[in-house]
């Protein structure tokens, strides 16, 4: 069974909030938006979320005070999200303990990669190796194996297990699968290299590649790693 990522959006805009929130949104994610601090402050009496994006100008107060508050007692990952692009205050954010400082206007593309970045961060200190019937999996100390056979994995093969098992039983599109795995700046990226990396990947992991078992195509939207 999968756990649902609960994302906390702290804005006042609400066309922006909304915005952020649809772009986020998908069936991983479960996204509460709050307009100002007060709320927030109840949602998260009410729920244990694994990260915020926050405002720093909100109707009742800064979100620098309440990031600086809220790292009395929690490690959350905060996304800071705001018009300060000062150089003082991106540092000022980071002070106060912000994970991450985006500011507007900004592309929604790049908000997702980063909020998967730090979700990835969070992911990476829990228990490994992952177990998955004969398979091993550390990515920690990218060690492999299937049935006590090591596997060895080229980066780009990593990234792509990585992020398929972070998602398993769901469905990830092609375009995402892309922005995630080559994230090195390349303007341009052949949608045939990730075709190509699925088909490696399945080479080395399932038993009858042409008939995979985990890694499971959807058609005309991407790939899944099926929960079995």
């Amino acid at each position: 069974m999968m756990t649902i990522i609960k994302i906390l959006i702290i804005e006042d805009d609400l066309s922006l909030s909304n915005g952020v929130a649809i772009a986020l949104k998908n069936s991983e994610f479960t996204i509460i938006q709050a307009r100002d601090l007060n709320s927030a402050r109840m949602e998260i009496q009410k729920t244990t979320f694994d990260l915020i994006i926050l405002d720093i100008n909100l109707p009742d107060g800064s979100g620098l005070d309440f990031l600086k508050e809220l790292r009395k007692f929690s490690a959350i990952p905060v996304i800071m999200l705001t018009a300060k692009d000062m150089e003082t205050d991106v540092v000022t954010g980071f002070e106060f303990g912000a994970d991450d400082y985006i500011t507007k206007p900004f592309s929604l593309m790049i908000l997702r990669a980063r909020v998967r970045a730090q979700l990835r961060k969070v992911s990476a200190i829990s228990i490994e190796p992952i177990q998955i019937d004969g398979f091993s999996f550390s990515f920690t100390k990218m060690e492999f194996s299937k049935y006590g056979v090591p596997i060895e994995l080229s980066k780009t093969e990593q990234k792509l297990l990585r992020c398929l098992l972070e998602n398993k039983g769901h469905t990830m599109e092609r375009s995402q699968l892309l922005d995630i795995i080559w994230t090195d700046g390349a303007d341009y990226v052949d949608e045939n290299a990730l075709s190509v990396t699925v088909k490696r990947l399945r080479d080395k992991l399932e038993d009858v590649p042409s008939s995979p078992k985990y890694i499971k195509t959807v058609y005309g939207i991407g790939y899944t790693w099926a929960v079995t």
